[in-house]
C-alpha cells in the first residue's frame, strides 16, 4: 500500500489486522454493546499533560531505540507475558497485528523500543508511516514494570517523532464510547473522533 493510500484509509476509519484491513463501529466489551470511536491527534495542536510529563520524567533512566520493525525472539517472549493482561479478546499471536514482513507490509512500519540501563527490553511499540500521517499499530510492555506506564511512554515517543517529521495526524486506534480498557487513548490533548459518516470532530479529553 502506498503512503498516500494509508493516509486515505486511516482518514476513513480503517485499520489493518496483520495483512487484512477492517473497520467496525460497535463491539461487545465486558458483556455490553459499545460504540467504537476511531481517534486521532492533531499534531500541530498537541501538548503534554501534567501526568504525561511525569511519565517522561519517571522514565528518564531508560533509552529509546527506533528502527524498522522486526519480530525476534525477544519480542515474542515479551508478547507471551503481555497478552496475559487481556481479560477478553486475548490475542494469540503478534501476527494478529503485524504481517510476516512488518517493516514494509502493508507499509513502512517502525518500532520504538525502550530499554533499561542493562539493555533489557521493557517495552516496544509499532508505528505505521504514511505521507502526512502515522498510525499506532500495537504496543506491549513487560508486566513487571507496569508502574512505569510504558504504554503511555511509547505513545508519546511516537507522537514526538511524528511531530519532528512534520506529520499532520497521529492515529491512535479505536476506543469505546463508554468505559473500557481503551480509556487511556482518551487522555491526550488535541483529539478528534470519527463518526463513520466521513466526519472527524473534536473529541473532549476525558482524564
Amino acid at each position: 500500500m502506498s503512503a498516500d493510500g494509508m493516509d486515505f484509509l486511516w482518514a476513513n476509519g480503517w485499520r489493518h489486522f496483520g495483512e487484512k484491513f477492517y473497520r467496525y463501529n460497535a463491539a461487545i466489551m465486558s458483556g455490553e454493546l459499545q460504540r467504537i470511536i476511531p481517534l486521532r491527534t492533531v499534531l500541530s495542536d498537541f501538548k503534554q499533560s501534567k501526568s504525561q510529563r511525569r511519565v517522561i520524567r519517571k522514565n528518564g533512566d531508560l533509552k529509546m531505540v527506533m528502527k524498522r520493525a522486526e519480530l525476534d525472539d525477544e519480542k515474542w517472549h515479551m508478547f507471551e507475558a503481555h497478552r496475559q493482561r487481556f481479560d477478553e479478546y486475548m490475542p494469540t499471536s503478534l501476527y494478529n497485528f503485524l504481517s510476516e514482513k512488518p517493516d514494509r507490509v502493508p507499509c513502512l512500519c517502525l518500532e520504538f523500543g525502550v530499554r533499561d540501563p542493562q539493555d533489557r527490553l521493557l517495552a516496544v511499540s509499532f508505528l505505521d508511516v504514511g505521507r502526512t500521517s502515522v498510525s499506532s499499530v500495537f504496543a506491549m510492555f513487560d508486566p513487571l514494570h507496569q508502574e512505569r506506564r510504558l504504554g503511555i511512554l511509547t505513545m508519546l515517543l511516537e507522537i514526538f517523532w511524528a511531530q519532528q517529521q512534520g506529520k499532520q495526524y497521529y492515529y491512535s486506534g479505536y476506543t469505546t464510547e463508554g468505559s473500557s480498557r481503551y480509556n487511556y487513548k482518551k487522555c491526550f490533548h488535541a483529539l478528534e473522533g470519527y463518526d463513520f459518516d466521513g466526519n472527524w470532530e473534536p473529541f473532549e479529553r476525558q482524564c
